[in-house]
């Protein structure tokens, strides 16, 4: 696979508790030299990158990383980053209403998410490492009842990443117009190169740079 397509699918990602303005400089000046799908950095940030790189591809995320914020808070985080100039959220599901099995509720707060995104793109963080197969099934239902655009494996913030059967998994049950993002430990080319060939749309990582290590 060439460096630019493997490129043109990665969400470029700076994520840290300790993330500087001058790190987010850095991975946006990168974003848009080497043309990745996008940026993903702290809210805080957003309004900042968006008016520094406009030809950048905005991205942030919502309700991060543990998920367990009310649905209000949510919508003031995702109205408040869709207002700063982001393209594109990706929240973090409720796991404790995931648990306890109230999957009308996961779907019907993405729902509400979608509907706060609008025509940005909207992608739900399942923290597979957390999940029974059987919940990974209920909420591919529910990311696809809800109308998000993507699914993602991973936080980063969790005890393990992305895996390629989680992929296989989430291709068998979602609808057709979800698309898959891979996050998560994904730090070499023969990574990213795995997850797009098993059917990922996206790979969130930190680790870009590794492509032009050769």
């Amino acid at each position: 696979m060439e460096r630019s397509e493997i490129l043109r699918h990665i969400d470029h990602t700076a994520l840290s508790a300790a993330v500087t303005q001058a790190d987010i400089a850095r991975l946006c000046s990168e974003a848009e030299q080497w043309q990745t799908a996008s940026v993903c950095i702290p809210p805080s940030f957003v309004a900042w990158a968006h008016a520094q790189y406009p030809a950048v591809t905005v991205g942030t995320v919502i309700g991060f990383p543990l998920g367990y914020h009310t649905t209000a808070v949510k919508l003031c985080e995702a109205r408040q980053a869709i207002a700063a100039g982001a393209a594109e959220l990706d929240t973090v599901v409720h796991l404790g209403d995931v648990k306890a099995g109230l999957f009308d509720c996961v779907t019907r707060e993405i729902r509400l998410l979608k509907e706060a995104a609008g025509s940005r793109i909207l992608k739900v963080i399942v923290e597979t490492c957390e999940l029974t197969e059987e919940e990974k099934r209920a909420l591919c239902r529910c990311v696809t009842e809800g109308g998000a655009d993507y699914i993602k494996t991973s936080t980063g913030f969790g005890k393990a990443g992305a895996r390629l059967e989680d992929i296989a998994l989430f291709r068998q049950e979602l609808g057709p117009n979800v698309r898959i993002k891979a996050a998560g430990g994904i730090r070499t080319r023969e990574a990213m190169e795995a997850f797009l060939a098993a059917g990922c749309d996206r790979i969130g990582t930190s680790s870009a740079a590794v492509l032009f290590r050769e």
